[in-house]
This record gives C-alpha cells, structure tokens and sequence, in this order.
C-alpha cells in the first residue's frame, strides 16, 4: 500500500484514549522485520519496533496512535476517513495520524543505514501520559536501547508545509495559592480580613506579568491567572479563603524556586499558602545537531523552503526523550484544526511528509 492508503488505515481504528483498537497489532505486521518491545499498562499499550542496519548512530521516529473524543458537529463519520478537494477528513488526521502515516512508511522502505533505525508508538499521549512514551523510554533505558536522535511527528508547520520545526518545547507549571482571610458579616468589614480586597491590592502586579525576558528560542514566561474564586456567593458574608489558580508556560530561565520568590514577594506581609507543580519541562536541542541539520535540509529539498525553529505551542511526548538526553526534534503537517469537528490534513501534505522522513534516512551520516 501507498502512504495514503497505510494513513487511511490508521485513520479507522477507533483509538480513543487509551484503546488503540488493534493499530498496534497492525502496526507490527506492518513493520513485520523488525524486532518488537512491546509494553502493556493500566490499559495504555505500546510498541517499539526497532532494526540494525549497522554500528552508527540510533535514529527513533515517535508518535502516538490516540485520538481525542470526536465530540459533535462532524459532517462525516469521524473513524471513516472522506478525501474532499485535496483533504482527508477523520479525527486525528492532523494530530497525528497523518505523522505517523509517514514515518511507518519511510521505515517500511528504508534499505540502507549506517545504524539503528526504530520507532516508538504510544496509545496514551492525549491523555495522562504516565504509561506511555514515558514508561516506554524507562523500559528502553533498562535494555540499553535508548535512541541517541528523536524525530516526533506532532504536527507543527504553520501556514504552509515545511515552515516550521520544533527544536523546543516550553515547560508547564501549575499553581495554586490560597489566600487566608478571616469570615464574618459584610456590615462589620472592620471585623473580618477580607482576601479578595488584600489579593486585588497585588493582582494588577502579578497577572499577565513575563517573568523573564526569554531569548533567541523561547518567549518570555508569563505568569496567567486561570481561576480564582472565594465566598459563598451571597451578598452579605465575607469570605473566609481565596483560591487563585494560574499557570506558568515556563522557559530555561525559569523554573518552580523563581515563581515561588515571585509570589512571596507579593505575598509576603499576607497569610497565604502555595501548591505548585510541574507537569512539563522545558528542553531545547541545539540548532547545530545533526538532527536538527538533516531535517532542516530534507525539508528544503522537498518543499524548498527553508523551515523556522520554533518552541511554540503546549508540550508533548518530546519532553520524555528529552529528559533522559535524547536530542528530539519534531515535524509534522499544518496544525490548523487539530482537536475540532472536521478534523482534515492535505492529502499532499502527508505525501511530502513521508519524503521528508525518507530524505532524512536516505542522507543521515
């Protein structure tokens, strides 16, 4: 089969998180010469297929087979996969089925390389992400089979195929502070501590505020107020707690001890309580490395264009290969209609992609 008819395939499998509706015993017949690590846990399945071709460098491609809920307002069955006018609409033809198309069959075709070439496929990354990519990458450490390059098909260009690679991703850090005050009649203000008039006294100072300056790479992390509430929603009592949740997309130049120094020194003459956690870290992989260097020219000579290297957008599996030194990098299709009704992705779009990733193999020295 072509590389349409393989993404059409993947297309079909009803692979709501975490079920992946038997794409991965697919995917294995599929690449049906290479050896198999397979892991299976709390109902997240996933698959490592992996073969030597020589003694050089370990080349993974990374992808999830997972899809979000359709929802509603589809103008075709979402699991079966409609070609109009140069699209293919089905949920998770941008995100990323159409990536994962492309990888498979450039792994499919691939002939010669001087080194190991593998590809790690998850069924839990839209959701909590514990058992998937991240388990996967443990278990491939344990065996000594952890790749020394990544590529991860999110989806990632722009406005035009072939713009944009990322080199990056910022991290994410949850907060939630609470503001103590003391409970009692709103006719008595004398007699309580209010906490939403003490946090109003700060809030123009901490909300929408860069923590940092950013750099060539990353933009700036903004402190965003996400929530917050406090009372009992009548008129006459004054609340007796505040809870103000936000979130902090941060960057290499900060981390949870600087938001924590943000916040007492807002905070500091107030009784107040602070939770924060990081659910992602920031990772940046030099535009210098091969990876980075052989994708950027594959991409130019398919498309010829010459794609930015961007950090933008929320985080992915990218982050666990980063985390144990994997230099990761990521490319897909346009990233327009991701999660939405009608979900679509240019039939030529896949075609490129899948060329690109052959490019990649074809000329990595």
């Amino acid at each position: 089969m072509d590389v349409i008819e393989l993404f059409k395939k993947l297309l079909r499998f009803k692979s709501i998180t975490p079920n992946d509706d038997g794409a991965m015993k697919f995917i294995k017949e599929y690449l049906n010469d290479y050896e198999v690590i397979e892991s299976e846990k709390e109902g997240v399945k996933n698959i490592f297929l992996y073969k030597k071709f020589g003694e050089g460098d370990h080349l993974c491609f990374a992808g999830h087979i997972d899809v979000v809920p359709p929802g509603d307002g589809w103008e075709s069955d979402p699991f079966e996969p409609v070609e109009k006018d140069g699209f293919i609409y089905a949920r998770g033809a941008q995100d990323m089925k159409s990536g994962v198309a492309a990888f498979l069959y450039a792994l499919k075709n691939a002939k010669n390389f001087n080194g190991t070439l593998s590809t790690l496929i998850t069924s839990d990354e839209e959701g909590d992400a514990v058992w998937g990519t991240k388990y996967m990458l443990k278990i491939l450490k344990e065996k000594n089979l952890l790749p020394d390059y990544a590529i991860v098909a999110e989806p990632t260009c722009e406005k035009e195929f072939g713009d944009a690679i990322k080199i990056g991703r910022r991290g994410s850090i949850n907060g939630v502070l609470k503001k103590i005050g003391k409970q009692g009649h709103a006719a008595y203000p004398e007699k309580s501590i209010n906490p939403i008039h003490k946090v109003a006294q700060v809030l123009h100072k901490i909300a929408g505020v860069n923590l940092d300056e950013g750099d060539e790479f990353f933009a700036p992390s903004k402190f965003v107020v996400t929530d917050i509430r406090a009372g009992m929603e009548v008129t006459n009592v004054t609340p007796g707690e505040l809870k103000m949740m936000f979130n902090v997309r941060n960057n290499t130049h900060t981390d949870k001890e600087k938001i924590k120094n943000f916040i007492h020194k807002h905070f500091k003459d107030m009784n107040y309580s602070l939770e924060l956690k990081q659910s992602a870290k920031p990772f940046i992989t030099d535009p210098n490395t091969k990876v980075v260097k052989t994708l950027d020219e594959s991409i130019k000579k398919i498309t010829g264009i010459t794609p930015k290297h961007s950090t933008a957008g929320g985080t992915s599996d990218a982050r666990f290969f980063a985390e144990y030194g994997v230099k990761t990098v990521e490319f897909g299709v346009k990233n327009d209609t991701i999660h939405a009704p009608n979900e679509r992705t240019g039939k030529d779009e896949v075609i490129k992609l899948s060329k690109v990733f052959k490019e990649t193999i074809k000329n990595w020295e």
